[in-house]
C-alpha cells in the first residue's frame, strides 16, 4: 500500500496496513533538523511520512505591499471601505511554481498531498487584525457577509487550479477556537461562516477532492455542523482545549477523520521522555485503527529539542507498524 493510498483509506475509514504518520516540523525547527539530517526532507524520508502539507499557494489579494498600501490609504480600513476596492484577484493568475515544485518532490514518494489556503476568519484577521475583525463581525455584519462571499468565489477558482494539479485535498486554515469555546457565538458562525464554508466544501467534493479543516482551540459548539457540511478531516482534535477523544469516538469516529494526536501544547518538548512516551502510547491505544492520521497538533515549537523530536518519531514510527 502506498502512502497516498494509506492516507486516503484512513480518511475514508477503510482498513489500512498501518497508521499513516505526518508531522508539522518545518516551521520552527528547519535549521536544527537540517543540521542533524541535512534537510527537513531527509527527516521526512527517514520516518516515511505519508502526507505532505504544501504551502506557497496564492492568497486572495495581489501582494502584501498592496494590502499595506490600502492600510496607508485609509485612517481605518473597515469592511465597507474594503468593498470598494478591487481586492480579490483571480487565483488562476497567480504563480503556482512553489506548489508544483513541492508536488514533484512528494509525488516521487507517492505521498498524500494537501495544499493550505486561509479560511474566512483567518484570512480577514490578516487584513483587519483579529481584534478589529471580531468587532466588525458585529458592527459590519452585512459587509463582512459580502466579503466572505467574495472570498468564496475566489476559493472556488483556487480549487479549480488545485484540481488541475491533481492535488488530493484542500486544507482550509481558519482558527475559530479559544481554549474553552469559539471566539464568537455559534449563531454568528452559522450566519456568516457556515454558508460560505458549505459552498466551498460542496465545490471541492464536486471536483473530486477532499477537504481538511484546521482550527485551533475548542470548536465543539459547531462540530455537528461540520458533520452536516461533509468535512473529511479535522486538524487537530484538541484535547488541551477540552475536546475529549471519548467524545470523538462516541459521536464522530464514523463521520470524519482526525489529523493530529501528538500535542505540542502540553506534551512534545514540554515533558520528560517517560511522560512523552506514555502520552503517545495512550493516543495510539485510543485512535489506532480509527479514521486517524497521526500528526502533531500544530507546528512543533522551537523549545522542542532534537533529542525529544527524534524520540517521539522513533516511537511513532514503531507504534504505527505494530499489529
Amino acid at each position: 500500500m502506498t502512502s497516498r493510498e494509506r492516507v486516503f483509506k484512513a480518511i475514508k475509514g477503510e482498513k489500512t496496513d498501518r497508521t499513516p504518520i505526518y508531522g508539522w516540523v518545518r516551521a520552527n525547527l528547519k535549521d536544527e533538523i537540517s543540521e542533524q539530517y541535512g534537510s527537513v526532507e531527509a527527516f521526512e524520508d527517514k520516518y516515511e511520512f505519508d502526507a505532505a502539507h504544501i504551502f506557497g499557494a496564492p492568497v486572495p489579494f495581489k501582494s502584501r505591499s498592496y494590502l499595506q498600501q490600502l492600510k496607508n490609504q485609509y485612517e481605518e480600513l473597515t469592511p465597507d471601505a474594503l468593498l470598494e476596492e478591487p481586492f480579490f484577484f483571480a487565483a488562476s493568475e497567480r504563480n503556482w511554481a512553489d506548489v508544483q515544485k513541492a508536488l514533484e518532490h512528494h509525488r516521487k514518494r507517492d505521498r498524500f498531498c494537501y495544499v493550505q489556503t486561509p479560511g474566512f476568519f483567518e484570512f480577514f484577521n490578516s487584513v483587519f487584525g483579529i481584534e478589529n475583525h471580531l468587532m466588525y463581525l458585529l458592527l459590519y455584519r452585512e459587509e463582512i457577509a459580502e466579503l466572505y462571499s467574495r472570498q468564496t468565489e475566489w476559493l472556488c477558482g483556487f480549487v479549480d487550479c488545485c484540481m488541475e494539479l491533481k492535488i488530493d485535498c484542500i486544507h482550509i486554515s481558519d482558527d475559530w477556537g479559544s481554549q474553552r469555546e469559539l471566539m464568537f457565538s455559534p449563531e454568528l458562525w452559522r450566519e456568516l461562516i457556515k454558508p460560505n464554508l458549505k459552498r466551498v466544501i460542496d465545490y471541492i467534493h464536486e471536483k473530486g477532492g477532499l477537504v481538511s479543516l484546521h482550527s485551533d482551540g475548542c470548536v465543539k459548539a459547531v462540530t455537528d455542523d461540520l458533520v452536516e457540511l461533509g468535512l473529511d478531516m479535522l486538524h487537530p482534535w484538541q484535547e488541551s482545549a477540552g475536546m475529549s477523544y471519548d467524545t470523538y469516538l462516541e459521536k464522530y469516529a464514523d463521520k470524519f477523520a482526525i489529523l493530529g494526536g501528538v500535542c505540542v501544547q502540553t506534551t512534545l518538548g514540554l515533558v520528560p521522555k517517560e511522560k512523552l512516551e506514555s502520552e503517545i502510547r495512550r493516543v495510539f491505544e485510543l485512535l489506532k485503527g480509527k479514521r486517524w492520521v497521526c500528526c502533531t497538533t500544530h507546528f512543533v515549537q522551537n523549545h522542542c529539542s532534537m533529542e525529544d523530536l527524534n524520540f517521539a518519531f522513533d516511537l511513532i514510527y514503531r507504534l504505527a507498524r505494530e499489529s
